[in-house]
C-alpha cells in the first residue's frame, strides 16, 4: 500500500489514496501511526473522491477514532494533490469535503513557488449542542460570556476556566499568564479530554498572550495526545482571544512545531495560514 508522510508545523500525517481500497481504517490508523512499530504520525488521512468538492478527506487519529476535520491536514492534503499533479498550481483554490463541511484551501505563491496554504475553516459555532457539551453531566459551572460558553472546573487541583467552541470539532481553550511550557499538559490534558461534560471528548488548548496579537500555545489533541501543532485548535484559540478582546482580528500563534497565522472578522469564517510539506513516501506491507 503506497503512502505519503507529510507535516504542517510538525503536526504529521500519513496520507493514503483510498478510492479503490476497503480496509479497517481505524485499525490501520493505530498501526501506521505508531511511532515505534509503524510509520509514525498524529493521524491517518484518506484521500477520496467527492461529489461536492474537488476531493474528500477522512481523518483517523492515532487511537483509531475518526475526527471531523483537521486544519493542518487540509493544508497537507492540498500540498499532496498539487505535487502529484492532480490539480494545477494555477488553480485559485482547492475544495475539500470533510465531515465538518466544505473547506477552501488557497496556495500561497511567491515567484511561482508555493510557500504555504491558507485554509478556510468555516464559521466557529458556540451553542452547546454544536460543540457538543452536556452541562448536566459535569460538576463545573457553565457561564455565557458574550455568546461564548465558559466552563469553570477543578481538574486535579487546578482551577480551569475553559472557553468552548466548535470548529467542526470540539475545543476547550484555557488562558494562562505563565509560559505554556510550564503547564502540566501531559497530566491534565487527558483529564480534560475525558471530562463528563464533553460527550464526544474534546481537544484542549493552553494559550498565553505574549504581545500585540501574538500568542503561544500547546495542544492536547483528542485521540492523539500532545501534538506539535493543531490547526483547528489554533483557530479556536484565535476565535476566543478575539471575542474576549485579548487580540485584534489577525493573530499569530506560536506552537512547539512552528507558527500559524489566523484571521477572523468576528462573524464569518476563520482563515488558517501555514506551511505544509511532503516528508517522504513509502510502501506499507499489506
Amino acid at each position: 500500500m503506497d503512502f505519503t508522510k507529510l507535516q504542517g508545523t510538525a503536526n504529521d500525517f500519513v496520507l493514503i489514496e483510498a478510492e479503490v481500497m476497503e480496509r479497517d481504517w481505524s485499525r490501520l490508523a493505530v498501526d501506521i501511526c505508531d511511532r515505534h512499530y509503524g510509520v509514525g504520525a498524529d493521524s491517518l488521512l484518506l484521500l477520496l473522491p467527492s461529489d461536492k468538492a474537488d476531493y474528500r478527506m477522512v481523518v483517523f487519529d492515532a487511537d483509531g477514532s475518526e475526527a471531523e476535520t483537521c486544519g493542518n491536514g487540509l493544508r497537507c492534503l492540498s500540498r499532496y494533490v498539487i505535487e502529484k499533479g492532480k490539480v494545477s498550481t494555477q488553480q485559485e483554490k482547492i475544495t475539500v469535503e470533510t465531515a465538518a463541511g466544505i473547506n477552501r484551501i488557497k496556495p500561497y505563491l511567491e515567484n511561482g513557488v508555493i510557500t504555504g496554504f491558507g485554509a478556510n475553516m468555516g464559521k466557529p459555532r458556540f451553542k452547546a449542542e454544536n460543540i457538543p457539551i452536556a452541562p448536566e453531566s459535569g460538576a463545573g459551572e457553565l457561564v455565557d460570556i458574550k455568546g461564548l460558553l465558559s466552563y469553570s472546573v477543578n481538574v486535579d487541583g487546578y482551577e480551569l476556566t475553559l472557553y468552548l467552541v466548535s470548529m467542526g470539532n470540539p475545543h476547550a481553550v484555557f488562558f494562562t499568564k505563565k509560559p505554556v511550557a510550564d503547564f502540566p499538559l501531559s497530566r491534565l490534558g487527558p483529564l480534560v479530554e475525558h471530562l463528563p461534560v464533553f460527550p464526544r471528548r474534546t481537544n484542549f488548548e493552553v494559550a498565553r498572550i505574549v504581545g500585540d496579537n501574538r500568542l503561544e500555545a500547546r495542544v492536547w489533541e483528542r485521540g492523539v495526545g500532545e501534538t506539535m501543532a493543531c490547526g483547528s485548535g489554533a483557530c479556536a484559540i484565535a476565535v476566543v482571544s478575539i471575542i474576549l478582546e485579548y487580540t485584534e482580528h489577525e493573530v499569530t500563534i506560536k506552537l512547539p512545531g512552528g507558527v500559524l497565522e489566523l484571521e477572523w472578522n468576528g462573524d464569518g469564517e476563520v482563515i488558517l495560514g501555514g506551511p505544509a510539506e511532503i516528508v517522504f513516501e513509502g510502501k506499507w506491507p499489506d
